[in-house]
């Protein structure tokens, strides 16, 4: 199994050690656990997370719930790192979050296009963040097409907004939304979208699945959302867990790792 979007930097916060969260993850069948960035402030500590566990990798980023006049200088410093070969396997979390307002969507844009530049340049995929801005981030996406495409993290739409991503080379996070049984549009999606666009993800320590909530998520919890794609969808357990570890493997550049 892969878990390709896990906060491991947050859970110390939350009462969780890093070590017993990578340990007890590796026991259960992950192999791979990615970590995105969120600002500057934490890529180090994430990088050091990808060189002490052997199943941590890293991805360098600007969340858009932390893009500040700020970000527009660690932008120049995430470029700086990318060249002199930073051995993160993606960029991200970024993307667009309108889900406050749009009082600062011109800078969440601008900071947005120049990641979407470097994932170009350095032909790596993205780790993608959406809310109230789908069809923003499709027209961006259309306008700045990344060779290696990438993960929309913590899908929650519809089929049809599913394929809009689908049909321009993404792949779709399926997290513990699928575990709730109110979630019906998404669930009907995850049951029909195609498999080779699916991969799976946690959001540790946020987006509990359901019987957890209140309590941190961990990435050992990619198991039980393993199992509720199964339930959702007519493929065997077998063909879905290869295909969906298969899916985030190649993604990732880490056949072979």
């Amino acid at each position: 199994m892969f878990d390709t979007h896990c906060h491991l930097d947050l859970l110390s916060a939350r009462g969780i050690g890093v070590e017993a969260a990578v340990k007890q993850a590796e026991n259960c069948g992950v192999q791979h656990i990615i970590v995105p960035g969120i600002d500057a402030s934490n890529w180090s500590t994430i990088a050091n997370y990808a060189k002490q566990y052997s199943s941590v990798e890293w991805a360098i980023g600007i969340h858009p719930m932390f893009v500040t006049p700020e970000s527009l200088a660690e932008i120049d410093l995430m470029q700086a790192k990318l060249e002199s070969g930073a051995d993160c396997i993606a960029i991200g979390e970024c993307g667009l979050d309108f889900f406050h307002g749009r009082d600062n969507q011109v800078l969440q844009t601008e900071v947005l296009i120049a990641q979407l530049k470097l994932a170009q340049r350095f032909e790596l995929p993205v780790l993608l963040h959406v809310r109230k801005a789908h069809q923003e981030l499709i027209k961006l996406l259309k306008q700045y097409p990344l060779s290696r495409g990438g993960v929309v993290h913590g899908f929650s739409g519809s089929y049809e907004q599913g394929m809009d991503f689908v049909r321009l080379g993404f792949s779709l996070g399926i997290g513990g939304t699928i575990t709730y049984q109110r979630a019906n549009k998404t669930r009907n999606a995850v049951a029909c979208l195609p498999l080779e666009a699916l991969v799976l993800e946690t959001d540790a320590p946020d987006m509990p699945l359901f019987g957890y909530q209140g309590q941190p998520n961990q990435p050992k919890m990619v198991r039980d959302v393993l199992a509720c794609c199964v339930t959702l969808r007519q493929e065997s357990e077998q063909t879905i867990t290869q295909k969906m570890t298969e899916n985030a493997t190649k993604l990732f550049n880490l056949i072979g790792r």
